[in-house]
């Protein structure tokens, strides 16, 4: 039998609880977790307590109470929450930090009543205690739980203060934001780059971009290939890495003992870099940087025959940087 009263009825229809929480999966996409990427964030108090701080934010939690199937909550934390944390005796110890919804009111559930039905609360900051150190979220030990999990805390024995280095992120956002966007270049002519003064080289030029950094982003993922990449005279040893703005991608190395014949390769470089919140939303520049060694005599070229791509990717997740 339907729910009889859809949303949005008009009239005077009485609309079921069950179908607002299907209005918030609908809007969340059936998923769960937090909605911005620095929300709910689990933090060590400045002077380190038996107690932790969960910052302000907002956050979906799918409803797992029996009939619930497609409900979700919507959950809002105005202001900082703390949280107790007890200490440890001989063994130490790992907890979950979560956020938990509980409706004495839904099907199933074994909530106490709250005081006053009217305000509640429904949704609180718990600690989940003494779960094995692999558990990564509250699922794996609290299945009917309507929960997101926030962090993991690993608590040395004999321990009643909780450090930032104790404290796990275990946030998932709800719906992250993605920005993907192609670069290419076409050297005009030959450049190359000769051996022997092991140093790094702001080379090939020609892979140079100026590119806008979402004021979102926390992680960019960059792939850059040099397709017909050009090695003549002799065998070559070298490295590549990416430069975007002030960071530095992992080098790459060329090692190619070909000899003295002209001959072309596929060199592709991948970083997967954090980016701080004091470069969201400028623009920095993307350029490559070359080192040639001085135990190989080879040069390296691009020219009109090679082709320059980079895939750079803007990814929104949890951050952990300090604020």
């Amino acid at each position: 039998m339907w729910d009889s009263v859809p949303w949005f009825t008009e009239g005077g229809a009485e609309h079921s609880s069950e179908v607002a929480r299907l209005l918030a999966f609908a809007a969340f996409g059936g998923a769960q977790g937090v909605v911005g990427s620095g929300d709910l964030a689990v933090r060590a108090l400045s002077s380190p307590a038996a107690q932790v701080q969960v910052r302000s934010g907002a956050c979906a939690i799918l409803n797992r109470a029996a009939g619930s199937t497609y409900q979700a909550y919507a959950g809002r934390l105005p202001s900082s929450d703390t949280v107790n944390v007890a200490a440890t005796g001989a063994s130490a110890r790992s907890d979950l930090v979560i956020a938990r919804v509980e409706n004495p009111y839904s099907a199933g559930e074994t909530w106490p009543n709250p005081s006053d039905p009217t305000v509640g609360p429904y949704v609180f900051t718990r600690i989940v205690s003494n779960v094995p150190k692999t558990t990564t979220n509250i699922r794996q030990v609290r299945p009917g739980d309507s929960a997101i999990t926030l962090a993991r805390l690993d608590i040395p024995a004999n321990t009643s203060t909780i450090t930032q280095a104790m404290i796990r992120d275990l946030r998932d956002m709800v719906s992250p934001r993605r920005e993907r966007v192609l670069y290419t270049a076409f050297p005009g002519s030959l450049t190359t780059l000769a051996y022997s003064d092991n140093k790094w080289h702001n080379w090939p030029g020609a892979a140079n971009w100026d590119i806008d950094v979402p004021s979102w982003a926390t992680r960019a993922k960059i792939v850059m290939t040099f397709a017909g990449f050009r090695m003549t005279r002799s065998d070559v040893f070298a490295r590549m890495q990416t430069k975007f703005g002030s960071m530095l991608g992992q080098d790459t190395y060329i090692d190619d003992d070909s000899g003295s014949n002209t001959r072309r390769s596929t060199i592709v470089l991948a970083d997967n870099l954090d980016i701080s919140s004091s470069i969201r939303g400028t623009t920095q520049k993307l350029t490559v940087q070359t080192y040639m060694y001085r135990s190989e005599t080879g040069d390296v070229s691009v020219d009109s025959g090679t082709s320059i791509v980079a895939d750079v990717e803007f990814v929104e997740s949890p951050d952990e940087e300090e604020v």
